[in-house]
């Protein structure tokens, strides 16, 4: 029998799937050439969209003058000689369980390029200062999806939520290596559009949704003219098989934990996507991404771009991190505190970073004489926790003023290459891009030695 002509709902409901960038084909598909085995690890970033400032978070500095010093005051944690900001009082119980990087640096202020150094960890060709840029070399997500593939469960290897880093792209991977995008799962009724038909509830539609995405996919091919899509028609029917598979549906369920564990992360975004990685890293998938940028709507809700009078904030820089801060730990100590609890520290491995940290010297600017710091990537802290890795101690330190690292310089390429080992993934590899010339998954950096 034919299948009936699917209507406008079922055209917008697929658009959602096949023409936003993010088609079943696209994003779900398993790469050909790699049948090794799954190393069964993940890793879960908190990425700091704007840049964090490390003098406010990890890297105080209190005895610096006034005019650079942190807003806040410090306070002790449970590893004697760590000491941290005052409005992280949950992680400060916690620090046998974290490591900070105090020495992270590049030499790249700008934020599209900034990311696309802190998440590929190659430095763009040509920096672009309206940050509109976008990658020419596929981001750490888009490597594992290429490298590792599906997993045995059929989920998808790289899953970004609340939305995809901006600044990165699979290039040269192909489409079919996108990250798997889900929405802010602390949002009322939060279904993941990608997986409404899982199970196979409705076969017909399911139909009828196949028949569409063909076409779609067709036309994809007709138009695309640097191989991005190849690979998607030999591996079109695991994309349909995700989409009816009870694993997946119950993995990205959130609604299956209890009110007292949603309400221990935080019921905000970055409460609720740090408690869906949780689900989506025991349910197998290698990578998920944190898109850190505000973690509730509303104008006293701001990102990490901490300028003065950025976006129009008014008033001083701190008053904005004095709100923003407590969710932060909130949330990562929840993430943090659970994995251990639930004996998933050698398995999962936590990550917070950002593009850079901020200026040293606090300015005032517009409007109305508001105060903040600038843009600052010779100098910034990155957290790790987990992975089966030595927890409760300082790497690197940053000179009086926090102006750059005095011990152990470290680079994001060194952070990647750490998260690519935890992985199983070699970061001294090669992978071909559009004229099948070799491309360094690293160009450089190592593991860093402390945490191993």
């Amino acid at each position: 029998m034919r299948p009936s002509l699917i209507n406008r709902r079922g055209f917008m409901q697929v658009g959602a799937l096949a023409l936003g960038g993010v088609t079943l084909s696209d994003v779900l598909a398993l790469r050909a050439a790699n049948n090794q085995a799954l190393k069964d690890t993940s890793v879960i970033m908190l990425y700091q969209h704007g840049g964090a400032s490390h003098f406010e978070t990890w890297d105080l500095k209190p005895n610096a003058p006034s005019e650079m010093r942190s807003q806040f005051s410090s306070i002790a944690t449970n590893v004697p000689g760590i000491d941290i900001c005052e409005h992280f009082p949950l992680q400060a119980k916690l620090a046998d369980k974290f490591s900070l990087i105090r020495s992270m640096h590049h030499d790249v202020d700008i934020h599209s390029d900034g990311g696309v150094i802190a998440l590929t960890g190659k430095r763009p060709a040509k920096l672009d200062p309206t940050s509109q840029s976008k990658s020419d070399h596929p981001d750490f997500g888009h490597i594992a999806s290429h490298v590792l593939g599906f997993t045995k469960s059929g989920m998808p290897p790289y899953v970004t939520l609340p939305q995809r880093p901006y600044m990165t792209r699979p290039t040269y991977l192909g489409l079919h290596h996108s990250s798997f995008e889900v929405t802010d799962p602390s949002k009322p009724n939060y279904q993941t559009p990608q997986l409404r038909l899982a199970a196979g509830r409705n076969s017909q539609s399911l139909l009828e949704r196949k028949g569409l995405l063909s076409r779609l996919d067709t036309l994809r091919r007709d138009i695309d003219i640097r191989g991005e899509l190849a690979g998607v028609d030999e591996f079109r029917q695991l994309a349909y098989q995700m989409l009816a598979s009870p694993t997946a549906a119950a993995a990205f369920n959130i609604e299956q934990e209890p009110l007292e564990v949603r309400k221990r992360y935080g019921l905000n975004t970055w409460g609720q996507s740090c408690l869906l990685a949780r689900r989506l890293a025991e349910a197998h998938v290698p990578v998920i991404n944190i898109y850190c940028n505000t973690p509730l709507s509303g104008p006293q809700h701001t990102n990490w771009d901490d300028h003065a009078g950025n976006a129009g904030r008014e008033g001083h820089f701190a008053k904005f991190m004095r709100t923003r801060l407590p969710f932060l730990d909130q949330c990562l100590s929840a993430l943090i505190s659970d994995i251990y609890e639930r004996n998933l520290d050698r398995k999962i491995m936590v990550c917070v970073v950002g593009e850079f940290g901020r200026t040293p010297k606090i300015r005032k600017g517009t409007p109305n004489n508001s105060v903040g710091r600038d843009h600052w990537p010779q100098a910034y802290t990155a957290l790790v926790s987990g992975g089966g890795m030595r927890m409760g101690q300082i790497i690197g330190a940053t000179n009086s003023k926090g102006e750059y690292p005095t011990q152990r310089p470290t680079t994001p390429q060194d952070l990647l290459a750490t998260i690519y080992r935890h992985l199983g993934i070699d970061y001294r590899a090669t992978i071909s891009d559009y004229f099948g010339r070799p491309v360094h998954i690293l160009p450089q950096g190592h593991p860093i030695g402390e945490l191993l």
